[in-house]
């Protein structure tokens, strides 16, 4: 006869544990799904209630039907997807060359990305106003009032991360299979690109999810940039329109909200298997 298991209390306790941190997590997401289907008399409602009896898709069309929202959303899609790509190649040649190579300030170079860390966002913004202003006048396309004014500022502050955390990956792989590479005849090149970054892919992964997160959920750099050219507006400005001096419209704030932590959602769900390989380890011997 089969014997059943019985379960240790710890675990027991480390499961419960579990699914009320989940909870606790979830219930703001729940609360926003709500509040965007829930009727404008229910969401201003001075005895809110966690359900409601007459869901609608009125917020979700107001903001849908809100001018120039799609083009918000395009860019938003534009500037996130080119700093996850940006970043993620130049964080992986980066961590390459500060892991496989020796060379002078290398120790430097590592304390000053740990640094770059340590600086507030808000703390640099002034002086990047300033900097995007001046380099609009010599570089095309990179100055206020673009979108390239919000892809540099994130894949710079995206890199000092990416770089930390794609070296322990690099490092991981073992030196002979660059010494087995190389006898069997691959260049430096091949082996970067055909054997390394197969490996540290999952580390990718786990670090473009940052900077996809960062770009897309961007309020104050393109608030601080982008000033009178709101074609090139992103998709959280699109929330200041439903901030009104005669009252804000909580449910169309909640159904754009929704909308704009789908595509991060969908971002989740297609890295996930990378991500979790990715944040549990490296490669072994």
């Amino acid at each position: 006869m089969r014997v059943p298991r019985v379960r240790k209390p710890w675990r027991l306790v480390a499961e419960v544990t579990a699914l009320l941190v989940a909870a606790v997590v979830a219930f703001p997401l729940y609360w926003m799904v709500l509040s965007a289907l829930k009727p404008a008399g229910e969401v201003q409602s001075t005895e809110p209630r966690p359900w409601t009896t007459h869901p609608s898709l009125a917020a979700f069309r107001r903001v849908i039907d809100q001018e120039d929202f799609g083009r918000y959303f395009l860019n938003s899609l534009l500037v996130a997807g080119t700093v996850v790509i940006a970043s993620a190649l130049i964080a992986f040649l980066a961590a390459a060359a500060v892991t496989r190579f020796r060379f002078r300030f290398r120790t430097t170079l590592l304390v000053m990305f740990l640094v770059a860390q340590m600086v507030p966002v808000e703390a640099l913004t002034i002086p990047m106003f300033f900097l995007m202003r001046d380099l609009g006048e010599t570089v095309p396309g990179v100055g206020l009032n673009t979108l390239g004014s919000l892809i540099l500022p994130h894949i710079a502050f995206s890199l000092p991360f990416s770089i930390w955390m794609l070296r322990g990956f690099v490092r991981a792989v073992p030196e002979s299979l660059a010494e087995q590479a190389a006898i069997d005849g691959a260049s430096r090149t091949r082996f970067l690109w055909q054997i390394l970054f197969p490996l540290v892919l999952p580390g990718l992964v786990a670090t473009s999810v940052f900077s996809f997160i960062s770009a897309w959920n961007d309020f104050l750099f393109a608030r601080t940039f982008i000033i009178s050219a709101t074609e090139n507006s992103t998709l959280p400005m699109a929330l200041l329109v439903f901030f009104k001096d005669e009252g804000n419209d909580w449910g169309g704030i909640m159904a754009a909200s929704t909308i704009m932590t789908i595509p991060v959602l969908v971002f989740f769900v297609l890295v996930q298997r990378r991500l979790v390989s990715g944040l549990g380890g490296a490669v072994k011997d």
